[in-house]
């Protein structure tokens, strides 16, 4: 919590007016109140200590004065209702107001307060309470949580200055008790003041002092405007209307020759006039629209430190002040009535809600084609853009085209700019559209890594594109990598993602040494291909680095020993082809076998 420094102050009190009425410094002597008050003239002193010496009390710490107060004010009301109740207390940006309020009949059993605020005021904001500040900061610390109230609860409510330099506060009741019950939320009956409590007021409104007594002789009225209390001329009934701020004084002599005399503070607030506003039309594409954008307009030449603009969906929230929108406002796709609403800060009973302004919202159109196409080598043409056009739109192309979509034939970017027009209002969303040639597939080479039994077969590929494969019947895969593939004859395919065809080629899988070692030793004295048992009438030929044939075997031979019509060939490189029968009854030669090994003696 941000504490407070004790700085003292030196003040000297060049002298006061009678304008200070009706604020107490003392507990016992707390105004009564069941509405707003005005702006009063300040707070000087404390009184005596209602905290007998304590130094804390919930959130109220010490001040310069050594007690708990410093310059008080106390108030009592009754709630005449159930529901949320809060306040504001309005005071100058420069000034440090705290305050404690306390749920008790009376001030000897005021224990620890409801809600409390000691919060500094080194943001320089110009409102505490309970609630919501009714500026909409969110982010401020001088507001404690609504207080849910039942009806017959009695409260004081102390505020103190704590910074020795004060003009004054006004306290705004808030809440949905309020709107509930406009007329009883608080409880009038408290009130033994014979002109009630202090009054806030409209400059537009009608108010009438009552001072009625039932064995009144005479009535004298008057008025304190900061010089005293004087008479006012001419006003001897028992009613005064008043039009002016001012403290205001009856004195009534009775039959019995005894004297009432009751004070009372009437403050009038400048009630605010809403100017016009104009309609507004925006794209749905922003998503939001700023309503306080619209604040200038509302509200004039008239001060916007003095006034508050709020905007509602219905005449009735903004005449009650309630349910404020929002801003940003979400946007809806339509046209709505925005309803405002002009208030005075220091007292929100003052307002004008007669104006209000249509909110259009213009569809942005939603772009729902493909923005990459594939198209083939040999394609006769495709069409791109909007398949499923909107009547209600126009549609635009880079290229000069004004149809929903256009027939290409050429790699390219293309744009689409597809509008939609209402009430004036032209909304527009660009889209671009790749078209990419796919290649037919071709198979440049197979890798085959003979393992014997659990061979790899590797796929490979020099066109650029979008592919799968597959090996046999087997289902396709991103991978051009086949693992654990048997000896044999098998096919390998690749096929174009996009529908621009596929590629199969046969392969056989078979294994065999890279060199032998004829050397009579008993290893690797034969030379022979691994596998060759699958296929269907296998035969191998070697040749030398000439392409002389050297020997011929079949699957039955127990292979090459390095011999050429008995005669030892030297250690070098020598190469082989493999020819088998295929399921269609042709003699076919295995291609993408490694076909050369060595001989080493």
């Amino acid at each position: 919590m941000r504490g407070k420094s004790l700085i003292f102050w030196f003040l000297t009190l060049l002298g006061t007016t009678s304008l200070m009425a009706q604020v107490a410094a003392d507990c016992g002597n707390a105004v009564p109140i069941c509405n707003n008050t005005p702006v009063n003239g300040g707070t000087q002193g404390y009184g005596i200590d209602d905290f007998n010496g304590a130094t804390t009390n919930g959130c109220l710490e010490q001040t310069i004065t050594g007690s708990i107060e410093s310059n008080s004010a106390w108030y009592r009301f009754r709630t005449g209702a159930s529901g949320q109740l809060g306040f504001n207390i309005g005071f100058d940006a420069s000034e440090d107001w705290d305050f404690a309020l306390y749920r008790a009949s009376d001030c000897s059993s005021l224990g620890d307060p409801v809600r409390c605020n000691f919060f500094d005021n080194s943001d320089e904001e110009t409102f505490m309470g309970v609630g919501e500040d009714p500026t909409g900061n969110t982010s401020t610390v001088l507001y404690e949580d609504w207080l849910d109230v039942m009806p017959g609860e009695d409260y004081y409510l102390m505020i103190n200055n704590f910074s020795n330099n004060n003009s004054g506060f006004s306290i705004q009741f808030s809440g949905d008790i309020f709107i509930t019950n406009p007329f009883d939320a608080l409880d009038c009956s408290i009130i033994n003041n014979l002109l009630g409590p202090p009054l806030a007021a409209c400059d537009n409104e009608n108010i009438i002092l009552d001072g009625t007594t039932s064995n009144a002789l005479s009535y004298t009225w008057y008025s304190d405007t900061g010089s005293g209390f004087q008479p006012i001329a001419g006003e001897t009934g028992p009613t005064l209307h008043v039009t002016v701020s001012a403290m205001y004084r009856v004195e009534v002599i009775t039959t019995t020759m005894t004297n009432i005399i009751s004070d009372v503070q009437v403050a009038f607030n400048t009630s605010p006039i809403t100017y016009s506003v104009s309609d507004e039309i925006v794209c749905s594409d922003s998503m939001e629209y700023d309503l306080t954008q619209k604040d200038s307009q509302a509200l004039g030449t008239q001060d916007p430190a003095a006034f508050m603009v709020t905007y509602h969906s219905t005449l009735n929230d903004a005449i009650l002040g309630i349910n404020s929108l929002i801003s940003p406002y979400p946007l809806s796709i339509g046209t709505e009535s925005i309803f405002v609403r002009n208030s005075s800060l220091e007292n929100p009973r003052c307002y004008d809600a007669s104006e209000q302004f249509q909110l259009s919202v213009v569809e942005t159109p939603v772009l729902n084609f493909s923005t990459e196409i594939f198209i083939c080598e040999d394609t006769a043409g495709v069409i791109i853009g909007e398949t499923t056009p909107n009547a209600q739109y126009t549609y635009s192309w880079d290229s000069g085209e004004t149809t929903p979509g256009i027939t290409v034939t050429q790699a390219g970017s293309y744009t689409l700019t597809v509008t939609n027009s209402q009430w004036g209002q032209s909304c527009s969303t660009s889209g671009l559209i790749t078209v990419v040639v796919s290649e037919t597939p071709e198979i440049t080479d197979v890798i085959i890594d003979d393992l014997q039994n659990n061979n790899t077969v590797e796929v490979i590929t020099d066109v650029i594109g979008s592919f799968e494969y597959q090996i046999d019947s087997e289902a396709f895969q991103s991978s051009n990598i086949f693992t654990n593939v048997p000896p044999g004859v098998h096919t390998v395919t690749i096929n174009d993602l996009n529908g621009c065809g596929s590629v199969t080629e046969t392969i056989t899988v078979v294994g065999f040494p890279s060199f032998f070692t004829p050397n009579g030793d008993g290893t690797n004295d034969y030379w022979h291909i691994l596998g060759v048992s699958n296929l269907e009438n296998p035969m191998v030929y070697v040749y030398d680095r000439y392409g002389k044939l050297l020997k011929q075997m079949d699957d039955s031979s127990l292979g090459w020993d390095g011999t050429f019509n008995g005669r030892e060939l030297p250690s070098t490189d020598y190469w082989f082809k493999l020819i088998y029968t295929d399921l269609q009854g042709q003699l076919v030669e295995a291609r993408y076998i490694n076909n050369h090994f060595a001989l080493k003696r």
